[in-house]
């Protein structure tokens, strides 16, 4: 698994290994909705890297970033999970290219750098949580902030586009603005949570279901 954008203009991938040798890779599919793709090289000898809770992570928690920042091969660093379910707009919307963006990226203070994109987080334990994907920065280097989109996707989408070639994905129907001060007390909520239903798609299943334009998903 690596990140869309490492990929989607290449003419050619090649993929190096930890013990040094390189082998060509073909992309069994893409998703820019989640800036992630599957690739597949042949070889024998390979570890298995696990999944791990996402979900489950608490901000606070120890995260490893591993990756190739300014090629160094195989560089590790160590941070803590700063956020979770970030939404930074990294991804353009693009409907004419089945292009729906979902970011719910964790954000980190491990250093990343270009060159990390496509590579993992780990837990304490080993497990996968993340795939490494950007960077909050004015120069284009690290700056402090760093995010990865969560295990729970990219168990999804790289198992669509090994079964499928691409993901499947059922949409709500509905069209949402998030939650702040000023509309909770226009619409008279107690407290700040939630998404307000900005409108409904005709005849999505939001519809079916009884949701109205007004209503608020808790």
């Amino acid at each position: 698994v690596t990140n869309n954008h490492v990929v989607e203009n290449a003419d050619r991938i090649r993929v190096s290994l930890n013990d040094r040798r390189i082998l060509d890779a073909t992309v069994v599919g893409r998703d820019p909705s989640t800036d992630l793709a599957l690739l597949k090289i042949e070889a024998t000898d390979l570890t298995v890297l696990p999944y791990g809770d996402s979900n489950g992570l608490k901000v606070g928690q120890w995260v490893l970033a591993v990756g190739n920042p300014m090629n160094l091969t195989s560089t590790v660093t160590a941070g803590i999970v700063s956020a979770k379910a970030r939404n930074i707009n990294l991804l353009q919307y693009d409907p004419g290219r089945d292009v729906f963006p979902i970011e719910s990226f964790i954000q980190t203070d491990a250093a990343v750098n270009p060159g990390n994109s496509g590579g993992a987080l780990v837990n304490a334990m080993g497990e996968l949580v993340g795939i490494n994907t950007a960077i909050a920065s004015n120069t284009g280097q690290y700056a402090g902030y760093s995010f990865a989109v969560p295990a729970s996707i990219v168990k999804k989408v790289a198992s669509d586009l090994l079964e499928y070639g691409s993901v499947q994905r059922a949409y709500i129907g509905v069209s949402i603005r998030d939650m702040d001060q000023k509309l909770a007390e226009e619409i008279r909520m107690e407290r700040i949570r939630g998404v307000y239903v900005n409108g409904i798609t005709e005849g999505g299943a939001a519809q079916d279901a009884g949701m109205r334009p007004g209503d608020v998903i808790v």
